[in-house]
This record gives C-alpha cells, sequence and structure tokens, in this order.
C-alpha cells in the first residue's frame, strides 16, 4: 500500500484511499486484522495521529471495526446491504439536493429503475409485501391524513414493491431511487396533487403485482410517471409565473 508523499495533500485521506482499495481489491479480507497504528505509521512514514485519522475515515465508512483488549485492534468488517441503505440514502439526497437535480430527471431516473424491478416482484411477491401494499394503500385513501404520513406510506409501498423482488443488489440500487427521490417528488407536488387518482394507480398497481401481471404493473408505473410529471409540470410553471410578477 502506497501513498503520494506530496506534504500538501492530506495524507490520512490517502492512507484511508490506500486501505479501502485493499480491502475492495480483496487484498484484505472479512475480518483480517490490520497492522498497528505503530506499525502503519512506519509502512506510510506519517504520524500516529494521521494514521488514527485515517483510520476514523474507515470506521465511519463501515470498512473497518475496533476491538479492544490483548487481542484488539482494527479489523475488516463485513457490511451489509441493511447497513448500506442508510448510506445510500443519504448520498442520494444529498446529490440531488446539492448538484440542482431537476426533477423530471429524478423522475425519469426513480421510475425506469422501479420498472425494471417490477416484473421480478410480480413473480417473487410473497403475502407480507402484498399486505403491505393494500395496508398502505387503504392508509393513504384515510380522511385527515397529513402530508407527512402520507409521503412515508407513498414510500413503505414502493419500498414493498422493490423488496418483492427479492434481490439485495437490486433493493439497494432503488434505495436512493424510492427513499430519496420519492420524498423530493413528494414534496414538489403535494399541493397539487389528487390523493384520489393516486391511491387509484397505487390499488391497479398492487392488484397487478398479486395477480403476477408484469404488463398491467408497468402500464401502472407507467401512469404513475405521466401523472407525477404532470404535477411538478406545473407546480413548477406556476412557481415561474410567480415569481415573474
Amino acid at each position: 500500500m502506497k501513498i503520494d508523499t506530496d506534504p500538501k495533500a492530506d495524507l490520512s485521506a490517502q492512507i484511508a484511499k490506500s486501505i479501502r482499495d485493499a480491502i475492495i481489491n480483496g487484498d484484505m479480507i472479512v475480518d483480517e486484522r490490520l497492522p498497528s497504528e505503530a506499525e502503519l505509521s512506519d509502512q506510510f512514514d506519517v504520524s500516529r495521529s494521521t494514521v488514527r485519522e485515517a483510520l476514523k475515515r474507515l470506521a465511519a465508512q463501515s470498512l473497518i471495526r475496533t476491538q479492544r483488549g490483548a487481542s484488539g485492534g482494527a479489523f475488516v468488517r463485513r457490511l451489509s446491504y441493511e447497513e448500506a441503505y442508510g448510506q445510500h440514502i443519504t448520498t442520494s439526497t444529498l446529490l440531488l439536493s446539492m448538484n440542482a437535480v431537476s426533477f423530471e430527471t429524478a423522475c425519469e431516473a426513480r421510475y425506469a429503475l422501479e420498472r425494471a424491478c417490477a416484473p421480478m416482484a410480480c413473480e417473487r411477491r410473497n403475502p407480507d409485501h402484498l399486505a403491505t401494499m393494500r395496508a398502505e394503500t387503504h392508509r393513504q385513501s384515510q380522511p385527515g391524513l397529513s402530508d407527512e404520513s402520507f409521503c412515508a406510506s407513498d414510500v413503505a409501498l414502493h419500498r414493498a414493491l422493490v423488496d418483492a423482488a427479492h434481490n439485495p443488489v437490486l433493493s439497494y440500487q432503488l434505495a436512493g431511487a424510492v427513499e430519496a427521490m420519492q420524498p423530493l417528488m413528494n414534496m414538489i407536488t403535494f399541493t397539487a396533487r389528487s390523493r384520489e387518482e393516486i391511491v387509484g394507480i397505487h390499488s391497479r398497481l398492487t392488484d397487478a403485482v398479486e395477480a403476477q401481471d408484469a404488463a398491467k404493473a408497468d402500464h401502472a408505473l407507467h401512469a404513475l410517471e405521466a401523472y407525477t410529471l404532470h404535477l411538478g409540470r406545473d407546480v413548477m410553471a406556476a412557481r415561474a409565473q410567480k415569481s415573474g410578477d
């Protein structure tokens, strides 16, 4: 493992990257003990405080775990999909908010991914997934439900659809699309949307998944995308007109 010796560079970041690359490339395996702080300090020719900062970076990325005692130290950590979900959602949310991703771009990406998931969900769904989708559809139709609760229910329904595909890699990829993009789209359109329209589409989507009819599920998702885009464009146009007045 090597780093750039440029004194102006962030050495702790470089050390962390070097160790991370070794883990990703398989040169260091799960539960393998990292060299001690003193050994890493000698290896990279840096201070122990710089090594500690590098290890903190790796721990923040859930790549290593620490253990105290005579047999303690820093060890390569197995990252689970469940843990990765949260990081992925946070990163996706920050990317959308910081890089001014357009509503239409986010909408296009989210529904393209979800439509790709739908055929597998139709084939592999189980009673629990269907029960969740039915329960959330019913919840959304209840009078007095707050916008925040409606949004949470919306996310839960689509999360159930994604999880029904029983593909952890696909679920991970879609976590950002559903749980980061969906709240963004709901936030923009909640003042203009018809809950009745959305509940109707969600009911058709759930019926299609229960019937294992991938074509009808795809049609429902297309309808939901078209409706969401229509709402978004109307809201943006109204805001533009108001700001121009």
